[in-house]
């Protein structure tokens, strides 16, 4: 039970150390993050649909 305690205690500490973003920093950083991941189910969207096609194309061959 000691070495939880610790731990825990430790982990607090730790925390306290961490140097956290500002608001803005938080802000613009999420909004990267947002941009990313439309721009990313994009991409993958349209390869999709090109993949998609590209099948259906070639099964209508047969």
């Amino acid at each position: 039970m000691k070495k939880i305690s610790t731990y825990i205690h430790e982990a607090i500490e730790e925390l306290h150390q961490v140097r956290w973003p500002t608001r803005q920093q938080a802000v613009r950083l999420s909004s990267i993050v947002l941009v990313f991941v439309l721009v990313t189910a994009a991409l993958f969207g349209a390869v999709d649909f090109l993949l998609a096609e590209l099948v259906k194309l070639l099964l209508s061959l047969t």
